[in-house]
């Protein structure tokens, strides 16, 4: 594996800053909850169950946590309000620990012959082509030679786009315009990147709705194209998933993962909402591990999600 550090101090306080709003709206509920109560009972885990749903953790997540807390209690017979806090922070951190999310503090990217192949997909508006952008710009930041894939061809505008951040960020980029065959682009992209020898191919997707069947199939087809350039490409189907729209990221996380191979998500635009729960529901529920969150407009924004780091800045006063 090759590795590079985009994990500092600096990122820790960008971290802290873009989780603000969903520490604020959760501690506090959380204060209302307890209501001057000295002991954990059951009307204080009802409370806890309504704010966590609240915070889109999800249903069946937030019945995993509270019946963690229940047997605590069970067990110990005695859990104070004041130890709350670190219940939660423990029970969560255990569930994050049982599923497949990261824990990396940089970014990897498999050593081999070919490039590496990230296909992205998502719906519009989740911040795909942006997070496309600033995962280049991180790579080549790294020493790493990336081409981009302009497969998103039903809409000019996102061709457009992502032309801008190829030009922003100074790397590569095949494209054949609006209303070109999208499979036709990236199999064009991958010919190219294995000619120039890069190390990194991201090829963006139609912007398409989880429902639109045609569309799905038309993964399938980019996937097989690019299997003919690289054996087993795409080694990497990422899918972007905006963590303010809270529930609808669940429903494109589910349609999403049954119309292709996801095996990687992003969240992103966690720095505009109080639902940074949505990560840990998403990350428990679909059992895909959670690589990228967003927590900032910046370049450097875009973070490799580490649950300990997550973690410990949402519990962090």
């Amino acid at each position: 594996m090759a590795f590079f550090n985009i994990f500092s101090k600096e990122k820790k306080e960008v971290l802290d800053k873009g989780l603000d709003k969903t520490k604020q709206s959760f501690f506090s509920k959380i204060t209302r909850a307890v209501g001057g109560k000295s002991t954990v009972d059951a009307e204080v885990l009802d409370n806890l169950e309504e704010i966590l749903i609240g915070s889109d953790v999800g249903v069946d997540t937030t019945l995993r946590i509270i019946e963690r807390i229940e047997a605590r209690v069970a067990k110990d017979k005695y859990l104070g309000t004041s130890e709350l806090n670190q219940v939660l922070r423990d029970e969560i951190s255990s569930l994050l620990e049982e599923n497949n999310t990261n824990d990396l503090k940089e970014i990897e990217i498999p050593i081999q012959e070919d490039p590496y192949v990230i296909m992205v997909v998502g719906v519009n508006g989740v911040g795909k082509t942006t997070t496309i952008g600033k995962l280049a710009h991180q790579l080549k930041t790294s020493g790493k030679s990336v081409i981009l894939g302009a497969s998103d061809t039903f809409r000019a505008a996102a061709v457009d786009q992502l032309k801008i951040w190829s030009k922003r960020v100074d790397v590569a980029i095949v494209e054949q315009g609006m209303n070109a065959d999208p499979a036709s682009v990236a199999f064009d992209t991958l010919e190219s990147a294995k000619a120039k020898n890069s190390d990194v191919v991201i090829i963006d997707t139609a912007g398409r709705l989880h429902n639109k069947v045609n569309l799905m199939n038309e993964l399938t087809k980019i996937k097989s194209v690019m299997k003919k350039v690289i054996p087993g490409a795409p080694h990497e189907i990422l899918l972007v998933l905006d963590g303010s729209t809270g529930q609808n990221a669940y429903e494109q996380a589910k349609q999403f993962s049954l119309a292709t191979e996801i095996n990687a998500l992003a969240v992103t635009k966690l720095d505009g909402t109080a639902k940074g729960g949505v990560v840990i529901g998403i990350s428990d529920q679909f059992k895909i591990p959670v690589k990228y969150i967003g927590v900032g407009e910046g370049m450097e924004d875009l973070q490799v999600f580490n649950k300990h780091e997550f973690v410990d800045s949402l519990f962090k006063e």
